[in-house]
């Protein structure tokens, strides 16, 4: 655009002026007419008029503390004057003779203080100022975000500390009870004298409760890498013909010493011609053994756990998990989806609070919808949507 400045130049011009502009087409014009004038009305006083785009300085714009453009402001001789908005010509035919006076009334002044002090002119450059002044602005700006950015990494890096410390404790459960099964199982195989009492049934068992273990084990570093993936992270997902019925049962079956432990009854109404849906299976597993693993953490021991499958329209099959445990507070029923998020009774628990936001990632990288529908103390419906598979 025409007459474009740099950053403020120099200039030994005793009346300084700045032409602070946008992008609009009319700008060009804008500048056109105030040159115009200003060639004009000159006198014998010599002028300096510098454009400055907003978009591209606009740490100059917010030391003037400018609202609006087009905006003409005179910064020498003192006091700095603005004239601002559609008028500009108009309001400078009535400064202008104002201005040309108080230019000579500088000059006359200088000259005197040269002859009195040997005055240093350049040491109360005006511009100088103000574009030191901008040069601050913008230093304490790119501060602040730096500031911004470093309190979002020491956050992180806090978290994954907080991530380890637990995972020490974490994983050492699963992993004592995976290796008593095994090495049951081993002692009993080796040992002539021990292998009468381990019954086919009870081989079963362990071999049942190794495997259980294993993917507790699997489920909280499958948490812990998406967690240091971040949430930008792009979820790599593979989705085919899924059914999501028999997915559900396993899931299930795969959980059964959880919920027996705590005797809680679980139950699956699930309709026989419950339609097929396009999802990746690893992926939409993930989310139903951690909606199932909040569900049996929370319900008390003798609850209940339901499972509930409907074709809710041609395009979606929703699936809802219901439990009996305290119920989540309104306040908290959208932030519970955030990463790490734990409401404060679950601090004591185990797990990092990754789980739900794990689901929702999943979910939404199938084009469906996660929620939750709760009552203080009556419990929790998860509910979560999947595209029905097209033949």
């Amino acid at each position: 655009m025409e007459g474009m400045a740099q950053p403020i130049a120099q200039s030994d011009a005793p009346l300084k002026l700045l032409l602070f502009i946008d992008q609009r087409p009319s700008s060009g014009e804008q500048i056109q007419e105030i040159r115009k004038y200003l060639n004009c009305t000159e006198g014998e006083h010599i002028h300096n008029l510098e454009v400055i785009d907003v978009g591209e300085q606009p740490y100059l714009a917010e030391y003037f503390k400018l609202v609006a453009t087009p905006a003409l402001i005179k910064i020498a001789p003192l006091p700095q004057q603005t004239l601002a908005g559609s008028n500009i010509i108009s309001q400078l035919d009535h400064w202008w003779p104002l201005w040309q006076l108080a230019v000579t009334e500088s000059l006359e002044n200088l000259e005197s203080a040269e002859n009195v002090l040997n005055y240093d002119a350049t040491r109360f450059d005006p511009q100088s100022s103000i574009a030191h002044s901008a040069e601050i602005i913008k230093l304490s700006d790119e501060i602040f975000r730096l500031n911004q950015i470093k309190d979002e990494l020491s956050a992180r890096l806090l978290f994954k500390d907080h991530i380890i410390a637990m995972l020490a404790h974490d994983l050492r459960n699963p992993l004592t009870a995976a290796s008593i099964a095994v090495e049951t199982l081993e002692m009993g195989h080796e040992n002539p004298q021990r292998q009468a009492h381990l019954t086919p049934k009870l081989t079963v068992q362990l071999l049942k409760q190794a495997k259980t273990q294993i993917r507790a084990i699997d489920r909280m570093i499958t948490d812990i890498l998406q967690a240091a993936r971040g949430a930008s992270a792009e979820l790599q997902i593979q989705p085919q013909q899924l059914n999501l019925k028999n997915l559900c049962l396993e899931v299930v079956d795969s959980l059964r010493s959880r919920f027996q432990v705590k005797e809680q009854r679980v139950t699956t109404d699930i309709p026989q011609d419950l339609p097929e849906v396009y999802a990746d299976r690893s992926q939409v597993r993930q989310v139903l053994v951690n909606l199932m693993d909040n569900a049996i953490k929370y319900t008390p021991s003798g609850g209940k756990i339901d499972i509930v499958a409907l074709h809710r329209t041609t395009q979606k099959v929703q699936v809802s998990i219901h439990d009996t445990g305290p119920g989540i507070p309104p306040e908290n029923q959208e932030k519970i989806f955030e990463d790490s998020f734990r409401l404060k009774r679950d601090r004591a628990k185990d797990g990092y609070g990754l789980g739900l936001a794990l689901c929702q990632r999943i979910i939404r990288a199938h084009y469906g919808q996660i929620w939750v529908d709760s009552v203080p103390n009556r419990g929790s419906y998860f509910h979560f949507t999947l595209p029905v598979f097209k033949r």
